[in-house]
């Protein structure tokens, strides 16, 4: 693959995540598409359209576990509700932030240990999380903020499971798949706890289809393609960008404010990021 190649397709898996948290967000802001929908569509949709690529490919791969299907349903469970409450650069803020958290904890459990300069990274990310979370009259909602951690967290750990995947493409379709009944099932017993009226007809399915299809089937597909020719490092430092990008975009497209101390967040999480995956240990 040469260097263009993985450049471009490295941008547009990263414009893919960015999207995601995009299309969520305004989705659940602009349109009458409720949560509960949106997440079974999505996850739905995904799991139709990874499970029509491999039978296209020929490829009858049975892959992926209970575990990284439940993280997957976690995830997005606690992302689209928490983006129904929060900014959408904020979200990915926390959410980026927190995957990290997780990633550093799971590699000290596994025996790597940081040393004074990534301390101090880990801590200065921390210090970011906090700020961002800390009540005053810009503060997020503390429940969203709480929320898009935990999707942070699921996230880590569906990304730990999927590590050193064979093939990649069927590991994800798999769990997408084994992660489908899960949102159907939560989208019934909202509805039958409710009583409401079973509505697909909206405006919002698009979008979920959209983040279904393209950006989490597809944008998971263009990511896993480009990751054999990036670095562990590279790999991590490149998505660092992702949460800039959301927080630009959605002052651009949202009409969201950025605050100081979303900047002040940022800068906390994004350098501690970097100090913590520049100065690894060399074995």
């Amino acid at each position: 693959m040469t260097r263009l190649r993985i450049i471009l397709i490295t941008l547009l898996s990263l414009l893919a995540f960015a999207a995601n948290s995009l299309i969520t967000r305004f989705a659940l802001q602009e349109t009458s598409i409720d949560e509960t929908s949106f997440i079974m569509m999505r996850v739905v949709s995904g799991a139709l359209f990874l499970w029509l690529y491999l039978r296209f490919k020929k490829n009858n791969n049975k892959a992926g576990t209970w575990l990284a299907a439940f993280s997957l349903f976690i995830y997005a469970v606690s992302f689209t509700y928490g983006y129904g409450l929060i900014a959408a650069g904020t979200g990915a803020l926390l959410l980026f932030g927190s995957v990290q958290v997780t990633m550093t904890i799971s590699g000290y459990r596994e025996g790597e240990r940081l040393n004074v300069i990534q301390i101090a990274g880990f801590i200065l990310a921390i210090i970011g999380l906090v700020i961002l979370m800390l009540p005053g009259i810009s503060s997020p909602s503390i429940i969203g903020a709480l929320l898009m951690c935990i999707s942070g967290v699921a996230w880590g750990i569906y990304t730990l499971q999927g590590r050193g995947a064979n093939n990649p493409a069927a590991t994800t379709a798999g769990n997408f798949i084994k992660a489908a009944p899960m949102a159907i099932l939560l989208w019934l017993i909202v509805y039958l706890s409710t009583n409401d009226t079973i509505n697909l007809v909206s405006d919002g399915i698009i979008y979920a289809l959209l983040s279904g299809i393209i950006t989490s089937g597809i944008g998971y597909i263009i990511w896993y393609s480009v990751l054999p020719e990036l670095k562990a490092i590279q790999a991590a430092i490149v998505q660092l960008s992702v949460p800039l990008l959301v927080t630009l975009a959605g002052a651009l497209l949202l009409n969201e404010t950025i605050t100081i101390r979303v900047v002040l967040a940022s800068t906390a999480i994004l350098l501690g990021t970097v100090l913590v995956l520049i100065f690894k240990k060399k074995k």
